[in-house]
């Protein structure tokens, strides 16, 4: 294992050679067809849904026809015969794929909702309907498919199923979709049902519906929109491309918000974004080399932020701080909400996933509330949103929700527009932007310093790293502390992290394999400064190295 090295592009304006050949992709699409013998090319449902690119055969029609077709088939297990809420994002992939589901949802004989424009739609939106929809029904409930992505590159294509809970599917559900779909593909398809596509779009199961005004007509609910109405906050925005991109006009008339979209472009090449660090074209909003753009514009706006092209991440920049890391805005966010949120229930917990900074830990507890702590994927907070028992929950890759004003669902799923609204909010309320409002957070509570490394791993690596236990790691001390918890189920639900976590007093490190891609990923934090963290990344990566070389002979 090595951990890889900044690309030197890595900031700076994508260069025509990094740019996708769209044409090329989207003809990949329909004439590749994946090998059901190669395990690569097969449906697999990682944290939040199935992606790939249609140039390595990961993710093509022949993908799409046996997720959708698995849909239908769980849909009438399940007896879920209510709508289905279908969203897209502007990756290249993602409209063929809504050409591919609509023609088999239709011959199924599904009840689909349709952007009213025939407009890509952000993944909390559609979440947002889901919830809507199925509020105080016990019968005709409705669920959604969101064509995405995520924040990856511009070949990758998506695919995610929210059930009737509105939220990402649970390990169960996904599991279920996926061997069904694997099992068309190896029997050639022969279970899918589908009809040309000019006959699906006028299928009388086909309804159009307003994402826009559901979503937006509804924001007062959730953010408090009185401090920005008609204030001289000025707010900086950046769709990075995405499907927000339609959404802001609307939220700025509605609500007399001075908001400023930096960049409406839409290109689904995303020839205007600087290189992530890898030197992939990558809309991480969480990214400093992939929000350079943005960064370098803080000084002209009070509070700036951006969202990933389906608006399931945020990345948050003030003039104080620049880019705030992903960790330090869920610390600010929970202070503020749980200050500033009345009708929250008094037992309303904090959720976080295991890897998020134990600064979140500490604001919980001077807030006096349960800190629920959870395996990484958002999936695992979603009982706890839609019963109103979380206020909030957040993971360290940008992605977050939190309950309504009232204190009742807002989403299920991750919303990086409340998110970035939340941050104007509290700027006008309270005068100061999130970055000054953590500092305040770490004059009492501590100034932690985390990083999470990717490091290169094998299948095997991986699958070992998976299996880890105490006893593999043989460890007493962190960084010159003793150890006081090794972890490999989450405190919060007792499920198993897919990994190992061990902490001291002072800091702690996690070590998870990709889900999807071939690395291991490294968290560390420290509370005793950059050299301590230093310290238990250099152990930890040695320890872990010499562990999994132990298994591998074993």
């Amino acid at each position: 294992m090595s951990e890889p090295k900044v690309h030197p592009l890595a900031g700076k304006p994508a260069p025509p050679s990094l740019l996708v050949n769209v044409p090329k992709l989207v003809a990949a699409y329909s004439s590749e067809q994946p090998d059901p013998a190669v395990a690569a090319e097969r449906i697999t449902f990682g944290t939040s849904g199935h992606r790939g690119s249609s140039l390595s055969r990961t993710f093509n029609e022949a993908h799409v026809l046996a997720m959708t077709q698995a849909i239908c088939g769980y849909r009438k297990a399940q007896q879920i015969d209510g709508p289905l809420f279908l969203g897209w994002d502007t990756h290249a992939l993602s409209e063929p794929a809504r050409v591919t589901t609509l023609e088999v949802l239709a011959a199924n004989s599904v009840t689909v909702m349709l952007d009213a424009q025939d407009g890509v739609t952000p993944t909390p939106v559609v979440s947002h309907a889901i919830i809507a929809h199925n509020r105080g029904r016990t019968a005709g409930l409705a669920d959604g498919i969101v064509i995405t992505p995520s924040h990856n590159p511009p070949e990758y294509g998506g695919f995610k199923y929210d059930p009737p809970s509105g939220g990402p599917a649970d390990t169960e559900v996904t599991k279920w979709i996926e061997k069904t779909a694997n099992a068309l593909l190896a029997d050639e398809m022969r279970g899918v049902v589908r009809i040309p596509y000019e006959r699906a779009i006028a299928a009388a199961t086909v309804h159009r519906f307003d994402y826009v005004e559901s979503y937006v007509g509804d924001l007062g609910n959730v953010i408090d929109m009185e401090p920005l109405r008609g204030s001289t906050l000025d707010i900086g925005v950046d769709p990075l491309g995405g499907s927000t991109v339609s959404y802001w006009e609307p939220i700025a008339t509605r609500f007399g918000i001075r908001l400023h979209v930096v960049n409406p472009v839409v290109d689904p090449t995303f020839a205007f974004m600087t290189v992530d660090w890898d030197g992939a074209i990558r809309m991480d909003p969480s990214s400093p080399y992939a929000m350079a753009r943005l960064i370098a514009l803080g000084d002209q706006f009070d509070v700036a932020f951006a969202t990933d092209p389906d608006a399931d991440r945020h990345g948050i920049v003030t003039r104080s701080a620049g880019l705030l890391n992903p960790n330090h805005y869920l610390a600010v966010a929970i202070e503020y909400l749980f200050h500033h949120r009345p009708h929250w229930k008094p037992a309303a917990a904090v959720g976080k996933t295991i890897v998020s900074s134990s600064v979140l830990d500490r604001v919980a507890a001077r807030l006096r509330r349960r800190l629920i702590e959870v395996p990484v994927g958002f999936k695992y907070f979603v009982d706890g949103l839609l019963g109103g028992s979380l206020g909030f929950g957040g993971e360290e890759s940008a992605g977050a929700s939190f309950l309504r004003r009232d204190g009742t669902v807002w989403t299920t799923d991750k919303d990086g527009l409340i998110m970035g609204l939340l941050a104007a909010e509290m700027t006008a309320r309270t005068g100061r932007d999130p970055g000054e409002l953590y500092r305040d957070i770490t004059r009492e509570l501590g100034d932690p310093v985390y990083e999470r490394i990717d490091a290169e791993a094998t299948p095997e690596q991986k699958a070992a790293l998976a299996r880890l236990t105490a006893n593999d790691l043989s460890m007493t001390e962190l960084a010159g502390e003793p150890i006081t918890a090794v972890l490999t189920s989450a405190p919060g639900d007792g499920r198993p992290i897919g990994g190992i976590k061990v902490i001291t007093e002072h800091g702690w490190f996690a070590a998870r394999p990709s889900g999807t891609e071939s690395l291991y990923k490294l968290y560390a934090e420290s509370f005793e400064g950059r050299e301590h963290l230093t310290r238990i990344q250099d152990e930890a990566q040695a320890v872990i190295q010499k562990s999994l070389r132990t298994i591998s002979r074993s």
